[in-house]
């Protein structure tokens, strides 16, 4: 069965009408990107989709500020207010109503809980958003909470406490990783390798909690979750190298326990739908260690979709209802991306 709001509003694309006009109208789609930010390769993997399957989609882009990269790469671009402004979601509203948006893409965590929790408002007016339910959105914001989810349903990961409890213990192993548990990007973790160390960065690093230092391979997985709140398809990518917290050289790895592992937790977390990101270590002895999940598209994303795991065709065939062939592990292994910087050009009159 069917559920959700994206599932119930589904655009139609057959011949229900008299004429062709109904069915080009039906498949009129305007994918709106919030916080669009860099997310360039993102918005080229949706255009070249939608091209594919001869959708005729247009792209419209959020973002506070006027100097960023992919929102002028979009076919309309919105300044709006930041998202703790009480008059954001009003905003998106009006967007997609005026621009008949029928799918919403956010890019980060900045505004995830305010679509969570809008969801219904977006659906009423035909515009199906990918995010998970409010309280996935919440485990996900809090690292305390992801913990205690993990290790509540079975899945490996490192052990967490508050500082203080890390303090009061007599004995540690160390170094320890400190980080906020409402943090994002990587920002505010350090690793500590004795008391003094942690004292100093726990004053430092605001919300700080105290995990157990894992030695390991870093991995992320591109989890595709579609309409129906299934599973299809995982993507593990190996990160080689980190620059402000996404990926800049990344490898695709085919290994069959995070990719089960990885469709499980999603499954018992209930998120979806379209990518969630996971984060985790494989350790030298090959144990899988999950140390984040983000309800949204990861930044190296386009790896997976590269890869063959078309993340972009899949969401148009789902919203459009059109019949979809995804086979769990459909992609390539060992494809490699290197980033580099790119420019585009904007001429001030």
């Amino acid at each position: 069965m069917i559920t959700g709001f994206c599932a119930s509003n589904r655009v139609g694309n057959s011949m229900t009408g008299s004429n062709m006009q109904k069915r080009k109208a039906s498949n009129r789609v305007g994918v709106l990107f919030t916080c669009i930010g860099r997310r360039v390769s993102l918005l080229n993997g949706f255009r070249r989709a939608a091209g594919h399957l001869k959708v005729n989609a247009s792209f419209f882009g959020t973002d506070t500020t006027e100097y960023s990269s992919a929102l002028q790469l979009c076919d309309k671009a919105f300044l709006v207010k930041p998202v703790t402004h009480p008059g954001y979601t009003g905003e998106l509203l009006n967007i997609v109503k005026t621009n008949r948006v029928k799918l919403l893409v956010p890019t980060v965590d900045l505004d995830l809980k305010v679509l969570a929790e809008n969801k219904a408002k977006f659906a009423a007016i035909g515009c199906c958003v990918l995010i998970s339910p409010p309280n996935v959105v919440d485990i996900c914001q809090d690292k305390r909470k992801t913990y205690r989810f993990l290790r509540k349903n079975g899945f490996d990961t490192p052990v967490t406490i508050s500082v203080a409890s890390a303090l009061s213990k007599k004995k540690l192993n160390w170094p320890r990783f400190l980080k906020p548990w409402d943090g994002s990007a990587s920002r505010g973790n350090a690793v500590v390798n004795n008391r003094k160390e942690m004292l100093f960065f726990a004053k430092r690093i605001p919300n700080a909690i105290c995990q157990e230092f894992i030695k390991g391979t870093e991995h992320t997985c591109d989890v595709y979750v579609d309409f129906s709140m299934k599973v299809r398809c995982v993507v593990p990518r190996k990160r080689i190298e980190v620059r402000a917290g996404e990926v800049s050289k990344g490898q695709v790895v085919k290994h069959p326990d995070i990719m089960g592992q990885s469709a499980r937790l999603v499954e018992t977390l209930g998120a979806g739908p379209g990518v969630i990101t996971l984060q985790l270590f494989l350790t030298q002895d090959d144990k899988v260690k999950f140390i984040e999940i983000n309800p949204r598209f990861g930044g190296g994303a386009p790896l997976a979709i590269k890869a063959g795991a078309n993340f972009p065709k899949w969401i148009f065939q789902d919203l459009l209802g059109r019949k979809i062939n995804i086979r769990f592990d459909a992609f390539k292994d060992n494809l490699i991306m290197l980033r580099y910087d790119g420019e585009v050009w904007v001429q001030k009159p």
